[in-house]
């Protein structure tokens, strides 16, 4: 593949620039783990929420330098998951591929499900189902169009949540340094540290939190996703990969700190966000519609990067398989783009407004991100042994981008995902999802290791 081409040799258009592949990436993870999911996971542990974010955060990092070792070496795909078909054989990387487009799918409708209920917050009376048909449609015409189209909404989508949590870690420091007071006492460190204590309400509300925090950082990987459309792909990914870890962990850590300082954390409520309470405590008397605002546009953000995702993933998923119906997704637009992937991807997607209505489901939110979160555990291990695997292998490139210590963090890798696995069962309600997750392994993966549709190729051009 010529460096210098503005064209990869499926015809998808490598027009991303370097801003929009750290935004793109940004956006598909930041959202509303953080300006919804915070509030419970703060509850849950207290101050110590932070070591939880930056274990996992660590591990995360981790994972993406393996992910992108593979793409440094073969930055024509589209997916990490065409390595698991390389390293760990066809029926593994079918399993792996329809397994994590379907927890892309379920993420999509957890973004769904989060913007219909920002917009009633204006407009209380509106059918939730017709705002999510109609943002869908709208954030989908953007894919369709044209990847720049897609990676310049998705930055100033970004830049606005960006923007929102440095004003509120900026106010924070402000108001420490000025000791301002507000009605639950002194803004101050010592809301941090008075009284502190590692479990403070037991060990397991501790283990509790660590699946709502593994949501809020599913997504970085989207990173590597956005490699192939870029104009210089090796260039490109070992700086968007160094950098973005520190980028997220100073906006999620920064902004946990400063919320925990400001509102004592025992006192926040898990039924809104933690950004809303902030700001309302230190007398913005708009705060809840400013960040209702802000909150909105992260779960757009993040709607918007599961869209371009699943589409371009299920495109992979076409091109590896012989079945006559998958031929129809085998093709590019003439823009440039996956656009029937892309479709299909938007109209399974839909299915969140179906979920919500049942009557058996009480959090539709909470149950969507959970059987998110079982999916995506399963298909990182998977990356991570294929990672091992390619380093044994032939396609190895000594002189790439590559992972240190592969020889114990891999393993390490694999113990953390399961730890994050077993972790589902610490909460009632990820129980469901988490035993669901065990069914489709079993059930799914039988299937998987009889199904002969898929091939063994993928392109190796460089």
């Amino acid at each position: 593949m010529d460096k210098h081409s503005d064209t990869n040799v499926d015809g998808t258009k490598r027009t991303l620039s370097n801003r929009h592949v750290q935004m793109i990436a940004l956006g598909g993870t930041i959202g509303t783990g953080l300006f919804l999911g915070a509030s419970t996971s703060i509850t849950k542990t207290g101050p110590s929420i932070i070591l939880v974010y930056l274990i996992i955060g660590f591990f995360f990092f981790l994972m993406m330098r393996g992910i992108g070792e593979m793409l440094y070496q073969d930055p024509s795909q589209h997916t990490f998951i065409a390595f698991i078909s390389r390293y760990l054989g066809q029926r593994t990387g079918y399993f792996a591929g329809w397994t994590y487009w379907i927890g892309l799918i379920f993420v999509g409708m957890a973004e769904l499900t989060a913007v219909a209920t920002y917009v009633q917050f204006w407009f209380p009376h509106a059918a939730s189902w017709v705002i999510q048909v109609i943002f869908l449609a709208v954030l989908t015409s953007v894919n369709l169009i044209a990847v720049r189209l897609f990676g310049e909404a998705e930055f100033w989508f970004a830049m606005i949540k960006i923007v929102a949590i440095l004003a509120m870690i900026a106010t924070g420091v402000f108001m420490v340094f000025s000791q301002f007071k507000t009605p639950t006492g002194q803004v101050s460190l010592s809301n941090l540290t008075t009284g502190f204590t590692l479990f403070p309400n037991g060990i397991h509300s501790f283990i509790g939190a660590f699946p709502m925090v593994f949501f809020a950082f599913l997504g970085m990987e989207f990173i590597g996703i956005t490699t192939a459309e870029t104009k210089n792909p090796r260039h490109v990914l070992p700086k968007a990969i160094n950098e973005i870890i520190y980028r997220i962990l100073l906006f999620y850590i920064g902004a946990l700190l400063v919320i925990m300082m400001i509102y004592p954390w025992h006192s926040l409520s898990t039924n809104q966000s933690p950004f809303v309470q902030v700001f309302a405590l230190v007398g913005l008397k708009a705060a809840a519609a400013v960040i209702n605002f802000v909150v909105l546009t992260s779960a757009a953000s993040s709607l918007n990067s599961m869209i371009y995702s699943s589409g371009r993933h299920f495109y992979q998923l076409a091109t590896e398989s012989h079945s006559p119906l998958m031929r129809h997704f085998k093709t590019i637009s003439t823009h440039g783009v996956p656009a029937n992937g892309i479709l299909i991807s938007a109209v399974l997607i839909l299915f969140a407004p179906v979920i919500s209505a049942l009557p058996a489901v009480s959090n539709a939110f909470s149950l969507i991100t959970a059987a998110s979160s079982d999916l995506y555990l399963i298909v990182y291990a998977l990356t991570v042994v294929a990672h091992y695997r390619y380093r044994q292998s032939t396609d190895f490139m000594p002189d790439g981008f590559l992972m240190p210590a592969y020889k114990v963090l891999d393993p390490l890798l694999i113990v953390f995902f399961g730890v994050i696995y077993l972790s589902l069962f610490f909460d009632t309600s990820n129980l469901v999802p988490a035993v669901l997750g065990i069914v489709w392994c079993a059930g799914f993966g039988f299937f998987a290791s009889r199904e002969k549709s898929t091939v063994p190729t993928m392109s190796t051009e460089r």
